[in-house]
């Protein structure tokens, strides 16, 4: 390790694959096939995911729950 260097905030596969639960081939499959527009970092060889794009990933999957502004509406009976 560099002293000094910064602190990179690209995660390997096997790093992102633990962060979104998955196996790291599963990265691997959905990269090859096109199955989601996860967007890598090629470094060399080496495929590297910022957080950031794994937060968006995440996001854009969620489904349901309560709204993030907080003004749940319910339905009267």
């Amino acid at each position: 390790m560099v002293t000094g260097a910064p602190t990179s905030d690209l995660l390997t596969r096997e790093e992102a694959a633990r962060y979104l639960g998955v196996n790291p081939r599963t990265l691997s499959n959905w990269r090859s096939t096109g199955r989601y527009s996860l967007p890598v970092v090629k470094i060399g060889r080496l495929a590297k995911y910022r957080q950031k794009d794994l937060d968006r990933f995440i996001e854009q999957r969620t489904v349901g729950g309560e709204p993030e502004t907080g003004t749940r509406t319910r339905k009267k009976r």
